[in-house]
């Protein structure tokens, strides 16, 4: 994973999600939903923080778990929108 785009992710998520969480760090195959760090508002401000951040428009079919679960997969889904190599 390209460390810019995997460090804005996992920067955000932390500074925005993770305020009342005790973990220290997030795994990047963790699912933020799964656990709970982010519910369907969280998700929007998650879009919108992509969208913005990385000049990326998303479509709604885009907005699923399996592009926005995880760092992991959020990357992935970045990345290839943008053409880098993951």
């Amino acid at each position: 994973m390209p460390a810019d785009v995997t460090t804005k992710i996992r920067d955000f998520i932390k500074d925005n999600f993770m305020l009342r969480d005790d973990r220290a760090e997030l795994a990047d195959a963790e699912s933020l939903l799964d656990t709970g760090l982010i519910d369907s508002t969280g998700v929007l401000e998650l879009v919108a923080f992509i969208e913005t951040e990385f000049s990326i428009q998303m479509a709604d079919s885009d907005i699923v778990p399996e592009n926005l679960d995880s760092v992991e997969t959020i990357v992935r889904y970045v990345d290839g929108r943008l053409g880098t190599t993951v």
